[in-house]
């Protein structure tokens, strides 16, 4: 005689997300308000992205201070630990291992906390450490950089590269919290800066034409570095973003329907192509151009908003197309390179290829396969467009 039984497992998660600046000033209490106590002492181990001190000298003398007068009854285990920052944090295990060492060596526990100060990269590691050392750590994501303060720093997802895979392995935890910093920015490249606003133009472009507006009217300023802008566009991407994941019914992606990879099966493509040379976000502003470009040749957008997307684009200093995505998907007839991205994406999700693909600005849906034809034709149209509009910056990054 068979039996079965169906488990039910419910449980609901929640974390702050927070705004502010000058974090680690002894006046400001918005740190150490997320910094619980147990019974027990309560343990925090800090890693910091190895860029940090470059611009911040004091910063870990700064963060030493601040636990000490704000959380006495914390012990930071250590000065922040310096951890290599950037994609090759990802891409080298002995790093993650050097985690795992410092988490058994300081005695790091389910009770304890992470402290992670730095970029989207950094924080993808220190995530899949936290979630996989004990089955899971509390975290305090800190995100320093655009990229990572409206979008990757606010989710739940960490992951590292492998075998040259992008973030084939990787977790779903959500972070105790995170902790928002608008004055880290200022140590960002000029390229750092505008490649994180990649990021803000695609979840304007799958969902919210009134931000899209807003990237449009203030597209100067945030290409100038005015920080106004730059906070303003940071704060409203994150949010968005963040709603998504809460209110889209599938956090965790089991299903097919990732509207948040927008453009993003060729930026994990290229940036395979370029061994990394290409930054995420600039990588993810080509396949939004890519993707833009192909809704427009199957019918689904106009000819008058696929070019506000990329001359936008462009105006945020962000290139449209990349010599890497002609000679590797054009020419080689889709034998290589960039089109095998197609189906190492689906490999990724699993199931049935599903992309999204923009019905107008602001507008999303979801195709399952894609004819090569216009493929070809898109990529000849980004080629061509990018060539007219700025002749100078036809070339690799």
């Amino acid at each position: 005689m068979s039996k079965s039984h169906q488990q039910i497992i419910s449980h609901q998660f929640s974390y702050p997300i927070l705004f502010n600046r000058d974090i680690f000033c002894i006046q400001n209490d918005i740190l150490a308000e997320v910094i619980e106590y147990n019974e027990n002492e309560t343990r925090i181990i800090c890693f910091m992205d190895s860029e940090l001190p470059k611009h911040f000298p004091d910063l870990s003398e700064n963060i030493e201070h601040y636990i000490e007068e704000k959380r006495p009854k914390a012990q930071l285990v250590a000065l922040p630990i310096i951890i290599q920052g950037g994609e090759e944090c990802k891409n080298d295990s002995e790093v993650l291992n050097q985690l795992y060492q410092a988490l058994i060596d300081n005695h790091i526990c389910r009770h304890s906390y992470i402290l992670a100060v730095g970029g989207g990269a950094f924080l993808d590691l220190i995530g899949y450490a936290a979630a996989t050392a004990h089955r899971g750590i509390r975290l305090i994501r800190v995100p320093t950089t655009v990229l990572s303060q409206n979008d990757s720093g606010v989710g739940v997802k960490n992951s590292i590269n492998f075998q040259g895979k992008k973030n084939f392995l990787g977790t779903f935890a959500p972070p105790h919290s995170v902790v928002i910093d608008a004055d880290f920015l200022v140590s960002l490249s000029d390229r750092d800066w505008c490649a994180g606003m990649a990021e803000a133009l695609k979840v304007a472009l799958i969902n919210d034409s009134q931000f899209f507006k807003f990237l449009e009217a203030q597209c100067e300023q945030l290409a100038s570095r005015e920080t106004q802008a730059m906070e303003e566009l940071i704060e409203s991407c994150a949010l968005i973003h963040a709603n998504h994941i809460s209110s889209g019914g599938d956090p965790f992606e089991c299903g097919s329907s990732r509207p948040l990879d927008f453009g993003h099966w060729a930026a994990h493509k290229l940036e395979e192509l370029s061994h990394f040379e290409l930054k995420h976000g600039e990588a993810v502003a080509l396949g939004i151009s890519l993707d833009a470009s192909y809704s427009h040749f199957t019918g689904h957008l106009s000819l008058s908003d696929l070019q506000r997307i990329l001359k936008l684009i462009q105006g945020l200093n962000l290139q449209i197309f990349h010599p890497l995505m002609w000679s590797q998907g054009y020419e080689c007839d889709f034998g290589e390179g960039l089109w095998l991205g197609l189906d190492e994406f689906r490999e990724h999700l699993g199931g049935t290829l599903t992309l999204t693909m923009l019905g107008g600005i602001g507008r999303s849906f979801e195709i399952h396969e894609v004819d090569a034809k216009l493929f070809k034709k898109s990529l000849a149209f980004l080629k061509e467009f990018s060539i007219q509009i700025n002749p100078s910056r036809h070339s690799l990054y």
